[in-house]
């Protein structure tokens, strides 16, 4: 039953909101810095290798492991979302998700500003999912939707789509395995998210 309520958790179905955001893939579509497949694949490998995988995905794994330090663990995912955007997208996705456990029945959901890792841990150690499989399919999650909004922004085919879930998707393991948080440097990133706040025309909310 494990194995169901992690695919329900990573499932595109689930719904809280994350269709809506690029996580900054857009503003770097507008800067010309993606602009095709192969730009696609190189920002969001980047992503990963210097945020994602390393704090978001190690961060996440500590707050399943460690339910007694998830509020400081989530104030912590907070302060590190360096622009309003990106703060307000994980917050609504765990808002959300709380909102959508809460009338699944789960009992002692947590309240206040939430984070999304925070809310996924959370559904996660209810339902009995490993650690590792839990931090995995989150991750798979975020680049299924790195994907999606590539796809939407760039744009380019489904096929150059698979192509890049294949490639990338080989390296989530690695990041899975990892409990220490050892950083998260996207200046990048931070530039073209708060470029994107006041963008004249886009599709997503970040």
């Amino acid at each position: 039953m494990s194995l169901a309520r992690l695919l329900q958790l990573a499932s595109p179905a689930l719904p809280v909101g994350a269709y809506s955001y690029s996580g900054g893939l857009e503003a770097a579509v507008e800067a010309g810095v993606v602009k095709d497949a192969k730009t696609a694949q190189a920002w969001i490998e980047g992503v990963l290798e210097h945020s994602i995988g390393t704090f978001d995905a190690p961060c996440l794994r500590r707050m399943i492991q460690e339910p007694e330090r998830q509020a400081e663990l989530n104030d912590l995912y907070l302060a590190s979302r360096e622009t309003a955007e990106l703060r307000a997208e994980t917050l609504q996705m765990g808002y959300s998700l709380c909102r959508l456990l809460r009338e699944l029945g789960l009992q002692g959901v947590p309240e206040g500003e939430v984070s999304f890792p925070a809310a996924f841990a959370f559904a996660a150690r209810s339902w009995g999912i490993a650690p590792r499989d839990a931090v995995q399919a989150c991750l798979w999650g975020w680049l299924e939707n790195q994907v999606m909004a590539a796809l939407k922004a760039v744009p380019f085919g489904q096929t150059d789509g698979q192509k890049i879930l294949l490639s990338v998707g080989d390296s989530l393991a690695r990041f899975a395995d990892d409990e220490e948080i050892t950083g998260n440097f996207t200046p990048a990133l931070a530039i073209l998210s708060s470029r994107h706040e006041t963008q004249y025309s886009r599709l997503f909310r970040s």
